[in-house]
């Protein structure tokens, strides 16, 4: 009888002493009480400015191609420009995105895309006459053949790097296709202003990149939950 009162005690006491045990592994455990860190983003204002004459330009691009026919206003030079997070690491799918590059009036337009790897780009021909895209860059060679106006040819784009495009037809057309491995960058505004979102916190190399100048590189530290100001100069133009 006094054995069964005492497994009856150590029974009402059993619940309250385990209770009180985990409060104290709540209250003393670091990992439970940690919060994820929020991402934080980038964002800054583009410069195009001048250099002097004769000057070396950095660019990992082709030589420019002359330019023997330009009908169609050019694109102003910020859409040249891609703000991007040189060798960021991202885990998961990338999103993809499905851009177009047009012939029109004997040119590329735009002239500059970037994407993520794995998406694909549009070729449409809107020019009365055939067209050719085709390219040599390490990151993808191909060539999509001759096609008439009205008619589209399409290229998936599995390889991170830089790719130019040209027309054997054409040899003043051109355009730059930046394939990156991550969803961090974009393209500038028409008045400069640029803005990286959903940035993990970290410290990182930002790059402005222009199709004639290649790559100027800054560091940034990104904080949780903190936009982090970075502005971009590019020296694109020959001075007076």
């Amino acid at each position: 009888m006094q054995g069964s009162a005492a497994a009856r005690r150590l029974a009402h006491r059993l619940p309250a002493a385990l209770g009180a045990i985990l409060v104290c592994i709540a209250g003393f455990s670091p990992a439970l009480h940690s919060e994820p860190a929020v991402s934080g983003g980038i964002s800054g204002h583009v410069t195009l400015t001048s250099r002097m004459r004769g000057s070396p330009i950095s660019t990992s691009a082709y030589a420019s191609r002359s330019i023997t026919r330009q009908a169609t206003p050019t694109a102003p030079e910020l859409k040249s420009v891609v703000i991007y997070l040189k060798g960021a690491a991202f885990a998961g799918s990338l999103p993809l995105s499905h851009p177009q590059i047009r012939q029109q009036d004997e040119s590329f337009a735009p002239r500059v895309v970037a994407i993520t790897r794995g998406s694909t780009v549009d070729f449409p021909n809107f020019d009365p006459y055939f067209h050719n895209v085709f390219s040599l860059s390490g990151a993808a060679a191909f060539d999509l053949g001759r096609y008439p106006d009205g008619q589209s040819r399409s290229r998936q784009f599995t390889k991170a790097g830089i790719v130019k495009v040209y027309c054997h037809i054409h040899s003043q057309m051109s355009a730059t296709i930046l394939v990156l491995d991550h969803p961090y960058f974009t393209t500038p505004d028409v008045d400069g202003q640029f803005t990286i979102p959903n940035v993990p916190p970290g410290e990182y190399t930002l790059v402005g990149w222009h199709e004639r100048v290649g790559e100027q590189a800054s560091r940034v530290i990104v904080e949780s939950g903190h936009i982090t100001t970075a502005d971009v100069s590019l020296p694109v133009g020959d001075a007076r």
